[in-house]
């Protein structure tokens, strides 16, 4: 019945045997049962790529054996190929899920074309408003990947969620930087005063390398990269990861006075306990989170080490972190590691900080090579294997 689609008989044979198969659901004999199902499929969506102009209504074998293939391809590539081929309405969550998978690559670029395509706002608003933020920040991905100016108005209500994970607004900026009039929104939010200070890093690092002159230059002016020594400007941060570091002159430049590192956190005993101990930050922090928490130490505040600000009866003021909460007293420490316990009688007002405790602009006691080396140094520090 397929024959008339085919010129070459040899693929009216394979397409026969496939969906004997398929029919079946059985493997071929002496071949490991998974390789032959993946085989088989593969060799389905193959010989249905070479239909052309066919309307499944008008044949329901055919009909039949497509939705076979579109169950036992979900998520994958060859899912994007069928309903592409035969034009399928209805499969926007099957669509989503290759997106999602894909979120990197031009697959799941091209599946997020075509749901923007049917129009299927609903599905990508629930899936970037959800509370899996693993699929938020893949679909922000693929949305932007698309390069579809539609993604736009999904992607920029994000940006004012301030309860959003943070990860999932630096993705939708990067997302948005892909097309103009996203780059443009960016701007505008920059103009009125409205971007999220732990946005401003990611957002100047991709507007600097926007591929509209304008964009590009305005974003210099509104959102200026921070200067390294000598007020000379930082490379983006792309270009500042194709570097190579030194680590050991990282470790040096860790404890020296300039950048004062030692003084705030530990690496294998040594150092202040003031922040974070660093000594298996590699393991958790990739290079590019590692220069980000230097350029912008307010980005990402890790948990548990939020500042607080206390105003005592007194008039003093002390400020740090919180290392206690009970029902009589909190006990802050201070910078220097040092704890003070208050009453909270003695207590007027606290509040918690907005801005890191790690200092603004340490990236200007060194040079663009010695920030490198900092952060190879710091990747370096990896758990014990």
């Amino acid at each position: 019945m397929f024959r008339n689609y085919f010129r070459d008989g040899a693929r009216f044979g394979v397409l026969v045997m496939v969906m004997g198969w398929l029919a079946a659901g059985v493997a071929a004999p002496a071949v490991p049962a998974e390789s032959v199902a993946a085989d088989r499929t593969a060799l389905a969506v193959e010989a249905l790529s070479r239909l052309q102009g066919v309307d499944l209504n008008q044949n329901e074998k055919l009909k039949e054996t497509v939705f076979k293939l579109l169950e036992k391809t979900r998520g994958t590539e060859n899912f994007l190929k069928l309903v592409r081929q035969f034009k399928l309405t209805g499969q926007g969550a099957g669509l989503l899920e290759v997106a999602v998978r894909n979120s990197a690559n031009d697959t799941g670029a091209e599946a997020m074309r075509l749901l923007l395509a049917s129009q299927e706002s609903a599905l990508l608003q629930g899936a970037l408003e959800g509370t899996n933020t693993a699929v938020a920040i893949k679909t922000a991905e693929a949305l932007g990947n698309s390069g579809d100016r539609r993604a736009v108005a999904l992607l920029l209500p994000l940006l004012a969620h301030a309860g959003r994970e943070v990860a999932l607004r630096k993705q939708v900026v990067r997302a948005l930087v892909q097309t103009a009039e996203g780059a443009t929104a960016l701007l505008q939010i920059a103009r009125e005063a409205k971007l999220a200070e732990d946005l401003k890093f990611t957002t100047s690092s991709e507007l600097s390398h926007v591929r509209w002159p304008e964009i590009k230059s305005e974003a210099a002016r509104l959102l200026p990269l921070p200067q390294g020594q000598n007020a000379q400007p930082l490379p983006p941060l792309s270009e500042l990861l194709k570097m190579t570091g030194d680590p050991a002159n990282g470790a040096k430049i860790f404890s020296s006075a300039n950048t004062a590192c030692a003084n705030c956190h530990q690496v294998k005993g040594q150092g202040t306990d003031f922040g974070p101990n660093l000594t298996e930050i590699g393991s958790k922090l990739g290079k590019d989170a590692l220069i980000e928490s230097i350029l912008d130490p307010s980005a990402g505040i890790s948990f548990g080490y939020e500042a607080w600000q206390l105003v005592l009866k007194n008039g003093d003021e002390p400020y740090g972190l919180m290392v206690s909460d009970s029902a009589e007293e909190v006990a802050i420490k201070s910078s220097n590691g040092i704890i003070a316990r208050f009453k909270k009688s003695d207590i007027v007002r606290r509040e918690q900080a907005k801005i890191s405790i790690m200092p603004l602009g340490l990236q200007q006691t060194m040079t663009a090579q010695e920030l490198v080396d900092l952060v190879e140094y710091l990747a370096s520090l990896r758990k014990a294997p």
